[in-house]
């Protein structure tokens, strides 16, 4: 944690006191600032009331009074209607921030340096791979932001200090001076339309990431989706703007359609880098990843070897095609956080012969958009309240069980997968819904999967492994 000292002496009222509220507020508070804080949960106040800190109900707060709203990234600031704070600090004109913005506000002249990392997927898989290869270089690094760590808690800024930030597009909303030293955007497609409304405004968020670097900056863009295209054409001139992609070979940029990732200047090549034996770097959507922590870290100033090499010892990250155990050839796989379509065909593309056990709380659009891979399929289990319409998707195309419960299509595809010869037959976790029909979280969800597995007899190695 670290002293706010952009707000000593002002008065700045924070609704939302989950964890990265309360480390604000501190952070805040230690500056000398004048901090009001509120919540809609009694329970949260009373913990901030616990921790020492003044609350009062800003319903009935005079806005004119405050400098700024530091307001949570999960509260909506637009869509589908600005939350009551929005509307009386709008009212007053006074500014609506988020902690991230409190951040990037104490970075100016420190001689610290930030690599901001958004996209729809991937994006904590490549804040934790940009983190682990410039850790493993030597640098003084620190990961943070919506991977986990709150941005306050971080260490303070100081002289070649380098901040790994991952960026959900409701933070990029929230953060007005973002100005990364390295800006990294993955790929975009339709989520979060709730707090959005459109696709075009919410691609307009995450193109924002870019707006505010300075002349000399790196800016990492995929041209692999269209909206990625478009923004990689309106990347300000004066930025050093580097293209990646995994589904052609570029002649200017970074690709590995093939899993040979090549840095290319001009038609020049500059580097090489096998990913394909990469255990925690397996299937296109982790090239994708690899291009960008690559590009990341050359524009840090690390040589390709070091990046190969950290690259190699990447542990992966838990929940997020995370290789829990074998069972002789079976392989089971946790990818708990794959909650839409789109991060579960990621998972599909990545193994040959799947048992997949998938549901829980629907999402919009359902898996209908995978059926182009359901040949992969092997059998599927599904659980909780999509398991109906998930069987009717399926239909004929693929054989499936109606197991109900995590732990029983554990032990549906377990048996299933052993007397399969295939050589690498995988028990895939990826569930293509949210998890709150039956877990509080994927993270749980995901606990689950990994103590049933475990239960098994025979497991002839485990280890938190990420494909």
């Amino acid at each position: 944690m670290y002293p706010a000292t952009a707000f000593a002496g002002k008065k700045v009222a924070v609704f939302g006191l989950a964890r990265s509220g309360l480390a604000c507020v501190e952070s805040l508070a230690s500056s000398g600032a004048d901090v009001c804080v509120w919540d809609d949960r009694p329970a949260a106040v009373e913990k901030a009331e616990a921790a020492g800190f003044m609350a009062a109900d800003l319903r009935a707060a005079n806005f004119a009074e405050f400098d700024s709203l530091v307001l949570s990234p999960g509260v909506p600031l637009t869509h589908p209607d600005p939350h009551w704070t929005v509307k009386k600090a709008q009212a007053a004109g006074v500014e609506i921030i988020g902690d991230t913005e409190v951040f990037a506000r104490e970075l100016p002249g420190s001689g610290a340096r930030t690599v901001c990392i958004t996209g729809t997927n991937g994006k904590s898989t490549t804040t934790a791979l940009i983190g682990h290869v410039l850790k493993s270089a030597g640098l003084d690094t620190h990961i943070g932001g919506n991977i986990g760590t709150a941005v306050c808690l971080l260490p303070p800024p100081q002289q070649d200090r380098v901040y790994v930030v991952e960026f959900s597009s409701y933070q990029i909303d929230l953060t007005p001076s973002l100005a990364p030293d390295v800006a990294v955007l993955l790929n975009l497609s339709p989520d979060h339309l709730d707090r959005h409304g459109t696709m075009e405004h919410y691609a307009s968020v995450k193109a924002r990431i870019f707006d505010n670097q300075r002349s000399g900056a790196r800016a990492i863009v995929s041209v692999d989706d269209q909206w990625c295209q478009m923004i990689s054409a309106q990347v300000p001139s004066s930025v050093d703007a580097v293209r990646m992609s995994v589904l052609q070979a570029l002649e200017d940029g970074v690709s590995a359609p093939e899993g040979q990732l090549r840095d290319q200047r001009a038609g020049k090549v500059l580097a090489e880098i096998d990913l394909t034996a990469m255990a925690t770097l397996r299937g296109r959507h982790n090239w994708q990843n690899a291009c960008a922590a690559y590009s990341a870290a050359r524009a840090l100033g690390l040589e390709p070897a070091a990046i190969e090499a950290g690259m190699r010892s990447f542990p992966g990250l838990a929940h997020r095609m995370e290789q829990v155990a074998r069972r002789g050839r079976v392989l089971f796989v946790n990818d708990s956080k794959a909650t839409n379509a789109d991060a579960v065909e990621k998972a599909l593309s990545s193994f040959e012969r799947i048992y997949w056990i998938a549901g829980g709380r629907a999402k919009e659009g359902g898996i209908d958009g995978l059926a182009h891979l359901f040949g992969r399929v092997a059998h599927a289990y599904l659980i909780g309240e999509a398991a109906d319409g998930f069987a009717g998707t399926l239909g004929t195309d693929v054989a499936f069980t109606k197991s109900g419960t995590l732990a029983q299509a554990v032990s549906d595809a377990a048996r299933d997968a052993a007397s399969d010869t295939s050589a690498e037959p995988v028990v895939l976790l990826s569930p293509a819904c949210a998890s709150f029909d039956q877990f509080t979280d994927f993270e749980t969800r995901g606990e689950a999967f990994r103590t049933a597995v475990m239960k098994l007899d025979g497991l002839t190695n485990t280890g938190n492994e990420a494909a």
